[in-house]
């Protein structure tokens, strides 16, 4: 698959299995309109997909395709993956397997 930038001044290109995220902000507010404080709500495990790697060799040789691709909204494993900040924005690292759902 082709490497896409996160954006201009970056160029984080996932290695083979992983997909770059960029977490969806949490919605503070119930359906019912019913604000909720951000101490306790969740960390989100929805996001949008910036980048994705090669297509990943398992160790029986087996290949793993990338369950989505660059726009998609996934639903990722709430403890899955790595985070880093860069310019004070968050991203993931995700492995495939830990994607969920595609959103649409």
């Amino acid at each position: 698959m082709a490497k896409k930038n996160v954006k201009k001044s970056h160029s984080l290109h996932p290695t083979a299995g992983y997909l770059l995220i960029e977490p969806l902000e949490a919605t503070n507010k119930t359906s019912s309109g019913i604000y909720i404080p951000d101490t306790t709500s969740e960390k989100p495990v929805k996001g949008k997909v910036l980048a994705v790697g090669a297509t990943e060799v398992t160790e029986t040789g087996a290949k793993r395709l990338p369950p989505a691709k660059v726009g998609d909204i996934v639903v990722y494993k709430k403890w899955g993956g790595n985070e880093v900040k860069i310019d004070g924005k968050e991203y993931l690292f995700a492995k495939f397997e830990d994607i969920l759902a595609i959103e649409g």
